[in-house]
């Protein structure tokens, strides 16, 4: 199971850019997410937990 801290760094129409915060690689790439599949209440800034392929706020 694969689990997964992000942060939203932008958001951008339909589509939202997540930098993961648990890698060590410090050049990776964002991650292009839509949308339609982050909470509804996702905002720039927001750290999200992805686990059984869903995301998630973490307070």
């Amino acid at each position: 199971m694969l689990v997964c801290e992000y942060i939203v760094e932008r958001i951008d129409g339909d589509y939202a850019m997540l930098r993961r915060t648990d890698e060590k690689e410090e050049g990776a790439e964002p991650k292009m997410v839509a949308r339609a599949l982050l909470p509804s209440e996702t905002a720039e800034g927001t750290k999200l937990l992805y686990e059984w392929m869903q995301y998630s706020i973490v307070e």
